[in-house]
Formats: structure tokens, sequence, C-alpha cells
């Protein structure tokens, strides 16, 4: 089971990603800020997060920059901001996987089944070596 961390200040918004999330088999912890955020992946790495940039306290970009100075987890950037330059800079911070608001849940989900799947690839094929 893959734990997922969803940061996001909208609360609907994160009920409604934690239902389908759980539907779909992962375990999911939430925050409403980045500042949150940050302590919870101090104490336990999710396996992937789910990020959006207008937060309050400390946005998602620096939260991206803090995060990738000590762990490398799979970050998906899920905003409203759609902008070249914003997506740009989202996946220059870190980010693996830029999606705008809307969108439509089933891309979502296949976009966080393919970021595990690459890095399960990943993590398996540096262990055989």
């Amino acid at each position: 089971m893959y734990h997922v961390l969803l940061v996001d200040d909208e609360e609907p918004l994160r009920a409604s990603l934690t239902f389908s999330l759980v539907q779909e088999g992962y375990k999911v912890m939430t925050a409403g800020d980045g500042l949150t955020a940050l302590e919870m992946v101090k104490q336990k790495v999710p396996d992937i997060i789910i990020l959006d940039l207008m937060l309050p306290g400390m946005d998602g970009m620096e939260l991206c920059w803090r995060i990738r100075a000590f762990s490398d987890v799979p970050i998906l950037i899920l905003t409203a901001k759609d902008h070249d330059a914003d997506k740009v800079w989202g996946l220059k911070a870190g980010a693996d996987d830029y999606l705008t608001k809307p969108f439509n849940t089933r891309e979502l989900l296949a976009r966080i089944e393919a970021i595990l799947r690459r890095c399960t690839r990943s993590s398996n094929s540096s262990q055989i070596k």
C-alpha cells in the first residue's frame, strides 16, 4: 500500500481527492499548509506527494525546494497556476509532474500510478546491481 501526502488548502478538494485515492487503495495523509506538510515529510516520508503551489504560510514552490534538500520522494504539482513559466519553475524546483486545475481525477490517478511505477522500477533496478 502506497502512502500519499496530499497538500492543498482547499478542504473540499482534499476530502474529494482523499476519497478517490482511498478507493484506489492508497493510504492518504493531508495537510492544508506548507509548514505542516514539511513537518509531516520530515517525520515520515510518503511514497508520493501531491502538492498545490498556492498555500498559506509557505508556498508550494518553496516547500518543493525544501523537500528536495533531503528527499527524492516523487512530487506531483496540482495547481491552478497554468502559465508555462509556472510549469517550468515547478519542474525545475524538483517536481516530477505538473497538472493544472481543473483536472480529471482519472488522469491524476493515472499520473500517480505512472510515477510510482517508474520509481518502483528504478529502485528495483538499482538493487539488482
